[in-house]
């Protein structure tokens, strides 16, 4: 149970503004043997709620933009939002993307997504993810 709880942290961390690798430690386990489907729930889950901290920090903190520890300046906030007004809450399903998924998720956030609609799109690339990963893995064993 440890290591499905370790990684389900490694995952929400992941997916939050903090730098981390969860692929890795996923890498690790299935190796290791450990049960690849509870593997992708856990990853998955991890991951999805760690991308709700971001959308949570993106709705409710905008209005500490001016300080300096908030996480994006105002000359690439608003680049981004011009670009998730461009291509929709569909763009949520990209939130996987190493580069850019945090930041997608947060905007989300200031965007004022609905967070069932946000939840369902960002589950679904997350999972993806680590369901690709589970294959690549798989084929080379």
């Amino acid at each position: 149970m440890d290591a499905y709880l370790g990684l389900f942290i490694s995952a929400f961390l992941a997916a939050t503004l903090v730098p981390a690798y969860s692929e890795i430690l996923f890498a690790g386990l299935v190796s290791a043997g450990y049960d690849p489907l509870a593997l992708w729930l856990w990853a998955s889950a991890g991951n999805t709620l760690g991308s709700a901290v971001n959308w949570t920090l993106g709705r409710y903190l905008l209005h500490f933009q001016d300080r300096r520890w908030f996480p994006f300046k105002e000359k690439t906030l608003a680049p981004a939002q011009r670009w998730f007004q461009k291509f929709g809450v569909w763009s949520l399903l990209m939130a996987w993307l190493p580069i850019g998924g945090d930041a997608l998720t947060f905007i989300a956030g200031i965007m004022r997504v609905h967070f069932v609609v946000f939840i369902i799109l960002t589950a679904i690339g997350k999972a993806s993810r680590y369901a690709v990963l589970l294959g690549i893995l798989a084929f080379f064993q």
